[in-house]
């Protein structure tokens, strides 16, 4: 895959849904996730004040680069696949969250201690940003 003949718009178009995606997403869970986490609303937002704006803000550019790495990946993979379709965009990404995301957000919870709706959770997000970056890529991407 060579640098510059990679379609860059398609995968930054791709992190930037994946993550509205996930402004959403947790903005509809977010009360069931906090709950997941035994914490409640008054302390996070307790947690929330003692930080800097740089770290209230850190989460949410990670996970935007996160995206963009997944998108980048998925790209690759979908080059060296040379399949690109909606469907085998969202197959790929399904496949890719299921081998290797959910997995590792089981087995990290698990051992973690934490409840299995926060796994559920979690998992439920990441799932919607790799079928969404996988739609993304397979429509636009090559």
């Amino acid at each position: 895959m060579a640098f510059l003949t990679v379609n860059w718009l398609s995968i930054v178009a791709a992190a930037v849904m994946a993550w509205i995606f996930g402004a959403v997403y947790y903005g509809i869970l977010g009360s069931a996730w906090l709950a997941a986490q035994d914490k409640t609303m008054a302390a996070c937002k307790q947690e929330q004040a003692a930080k800097s704006a740089l770290a209230k803000a850190a989460p949410f550019i990670l996970s935007f680069v996160a995206e963009l790495v997944m998108a980048w990946a998925l790209y690759g993979i979908l080059m060296h696949m040379g399949l690109f379709t909606l469907r085998a965009g969202i197959i790929a990404g399904m496949l890719c969250w299921l081998g290797f995301v959910l997995t590792t957000i089981a087995v990290n919870n698990a051992f973690s201690g934490r409840k299995p709706m926060l796994t559920v959770i979690d998992a439920g997000h990441w799932l919607g940003v790799l079928a969404i970056i996988g739609a993304v890529l397979g429509w636009i991407g090559a």
